[in-house]
């Protein structure tokens, strides 16, 4: 009433600036405050547009409100792909790919990443202006964490740390977003909100774990893709958590939109809506599930809703005031993104909309982009150093054997677009070498020729690694190693273990690359063979970036995100959520197949020393820990510097240790660089559950630096004060 009111006295009574300047309603005049055009707006839309405004797109064309909807675009934007997101009767788009989100992690790099985003950005702009194809909102990034290596969905993540992932999450939506101070290039949408990291029964299976791990642990990368990165839009989880359906939970509005001030589109998950009933079995009919939903904070369904919302509507059990609330979300984002006001006002609309513009995915930016994304990522598992076999020297080879599943394809996973081209690993090795070397390849051993040829060859390169979409239906995947969207892994082994150690038995010369969406437990691989590497899928530059790395012209300097275990009975249950058992390089007291941050380089770096510029850190300050590193190598290098941090006298639980600062850096062969990582005291509080709020503990801390998790090189210790 008291709107209405205010509406009448502002058209009666003062002759505003949106009427003289040709706007026929308020909702229209970009000069007022956003919630005064919000108002309008809701103020002059019938009940059934509310309703429909529910969906993924909140278009309104009475009002000539034109809205906009959801793209996938984890790794590049999707408007192809093998789940064809192109969508009904469209053609597929190509744009440009990139190594899948846990290639990104690991190249432990938030500049690329913001750059990568930033890329995948103006395509969407472009698509969707140029061509009227796909939408705004970018379902990314995947803010979940790989607490457990048999997750189907690892290949999304950027990896088992929550700072790491946080980070990079911050720096995703950074570059999604763009660095205007009006408007978004795109809406970065964070799934799955919240603790989703098991495929098997995530329709209605709990994922419980106590307060503190909920603050300091699951919820933090969102956290800071909210409050450091300026999301505003994220997709409720499928699954439970400690009980309650995460659509419906009572954390999205106590936490997300209370505390930390989410004020735009919380989404369902496909389908998750009617879950709520037929699989969660939480409420006794849809009308019920409808307003419970809504009341929730979800304002926009990923399924059909419409019957539901009015029924509920009619039952009593929702009002169009408990719509009006939480559409308002999605014309934040609408506005945010310049949907409601004229084109020259908004940078971004002239994407795509001149008559010189140049498809971007055709660039040679793009390209090198994806090709700098590539190199980057690469993991150098081992290179024994009594062999050296990597880098390869062409000019020393004669015949090279290249075998293996994964030697000569690019295979592409379920949220992947289509690119424009492929280079796979047999097409880049032979760009790199030219005609002067003979290249023998096979795909496996049958009729015994992968040995015979590796017993020909002067160097074996073995390609293996699994297959993102299985090669098989929707929730199928037939080889027990692996997993993806609905299908959580059953091992941890790598089927092609034979093939390589019949190669190496025919040639001791044998490279292993490892072209995997997760950590496998290769330990007859990492004991006899020199030198392996690891890459993730899905770059249009898979075979150059590798080519570029076996043969010297990059030095690979990625890291792993994740812990490599020896053994699948090294891990929990998989439906232990608490990570204190055991879980992560935070708790796991085992001997790891490989560390959390591990990765090699081709050249050696010294750490001189590590200063600390505060003996004390209280509360609201930040330190700077510097670090001298040596390249004592011959080499270029990149160095990937890792902070962490060991509470030593704490009255709570604590980890093992914590990431708390990373930074690549490049050093020169023979040189040294001083590095400086902030330490923030606000990254050293925990969750004092009796308080309901982080707390700085007072005590002793030890710094530790170094290259991994395992490798600290110098370590210092001050003391923390409230």
């Amino acid at each position: 009433m008291f709107k209405t009111f205010k509406y009448i006295l502002l058209f009666v009574f003062a002759p505003t600036l949106w009427a003289q300047q040709g706007y026929e309603y308020p909702f229209q005049d970009p000069s007022l405050d956003t919630e005064e055009r919000i108002d309008n707006l809701l103020s002059v839309m019938t009940l059934d547009e509310k309703i429909k405004a529910l969906s993924t797109n909140p278009s309104i064309p009475r009002l000539g409100v034109k809205g906009t909807g959801h793209v996938e675009g984890l790794h590049g934007l999707a408007l192809g792909g093998p789940a064809g997101w192109e969508g009904r009767n469209r053609e597929v788009q190509v744009t440009t790919t990139f190594p899948q989100a846990y290639g990104l992690g690991e190249t432990w790099d938030r500049e690329l990443i913001q750059k990568v985003a930033a890329a995948e950005g103006l395509e969407a702009r472009y698509a969707f202006q140029k061509y009227n194809h796909g939408g705004l909102v970018v379902r990314a990034p995947n803010a979940d964490l790989a607490r457990d290596p048999r997750w189907g969905r690892t290949e999304e993540s950027y990896g088992e740390d929550a700072f790491l992932a946080g980070e990079l999450t911050v720096a995703f939506v950074k570059g999604l977003q763009g660095n205007d101070s009006n408007y978004w290039q795109t809406a970065s949408l964070m799934k799955h909100f919240l603790a989703n990291s098991n495929e098997d029964g995530r329709t209605y299976t709990s994922s419980d774990f106590d307060e503190r791990l909920w603050r300091e642990y699951y919820a933090l990368p969102f956290k800071k893709g909210i409050l450091e990165g300026g999301s505003r839009a994220y997709m409720a989880a499928y699954n439970k958590v400690n009980g309650i359906p995460a659509t419906v939970h009572p954390m999205l509005k106590k936490i997300t939109v209370n505390e930390w001030g989410q004020n735009g589109i919380i989404c369902t998950d496909g389908g998750a809506f009617k879950l709520l009933l037929s699989d969660h079995k939480y409420y006794e009919d849809k009308y019920l599930g409808a307003a419970a939903v809504i009341k929730a904070g979800i304002n926009q369904f990923l399924d059909e809703y419409t019957e539901a919302v009015y029924g509920a509507i009619a039952n009593g059990y929702l009002s169009e005031a408990d719509i009006d609330e939480v559409i308002r979300g999605n014309y934040r984002v609408m506005l945010k993104l310049g949907m409601l006001d004229p084109a020259e006002n908004n940078l971004f609309t002239k994407i795509g909309t001149g008559k010189d513009t140049i498809d971007p995915w055709t660039t040679e930016q793009h390209k090198q982009l994806s090709l700098e994304a590539t190199r980057k990522s690469i993991v150098l598992l081992k290179n024994d150093p009594k062999q050296n076999l990597l880098p390869l020297n062409k000019n020393r080879i004669k015949t090279l054997a290249v075998i293996g599943s994964r030697a000569d394809e690019v295979l592409l996973d379920w949220y992947s677009g289509t690119p424009p081209y492929r280079v796979t690993p047999l097409e880049g090795i032979k760009n790199k070498i030219g005609e002067d070397v003979e290249i023998l390849t096979a795909e496996n051993n049958a009729d015994g020729k992968a040995a015979e040829i590796a017993a020909k060859a002067d160097v074996a390169i073995v390609l293996v690694g699994n297959h993102p979409t299985c090669n098989a239906g929707w929730a199928d995947c037939p080889v027990p190693s692996e997993g993806k969207e609905s299908v959580d892994r059953q091992s941890l082994i790598l089927e092609y273990e034979d093939l390589i150690k019949i190669v190496h038995q025919a040639n001791p010369n044998t490279a292993v690359v490892l072209i995997s969406s997760f950590p496998y437990a290769i330990n007859w691989t990492e004991e006899n063979i020199p030198a392996i590497v690891h890459m993730t899928q899905n770059s249009q530059e898979l075979g150059n970036g590798l080519a570029d790395v076996l043969f010297g012209d990059y030095n690979p300097a990625g890291r792993l995100t994740q812990t490599w275990v020896k053994s699948i009975t090294d891990l929990p249950p998989l439906m232990d959520y608490n990570i204190r058992n055991g879980r992560t390089y935070m708790y796991f007291e085992g001997e790891p197949l490989y560390a959390f941050g591990h990765g090699l380089s081709y050249t050696d770096f010294r750490y001189e020393g590590v200063e600390v510029d505060k003996n004390t850190l209280q509360e609201g300050e930040t330190a700077t820990v510097k670090v001298k590193i040596w390249n004592t190598g011959k080499m270029d290098g990149e160095e990937v510097v890792q902070l962490y941090v060991k509470h030593l006298d704490s009255s709570v639980e604590r980890p093992i240790k914590e990431l708390k600062g990373f930074r690549r850096v490049p050093v020169p062969a023979g040189k040294t660089v001083t590095v400086d990582l902030p330490l923030k005291a606000e990254d050293l509080t925990y969750w004092n559950v009796h308080t309901q709020q982080f707390e700085l503990e007072e005590g002793k801390i030890e710094i530790q630096v170094g290259g991994a998790s395992d490798m600290v090189s110098k370590t210092k210790i001050i003391s923390i004060q409230k």
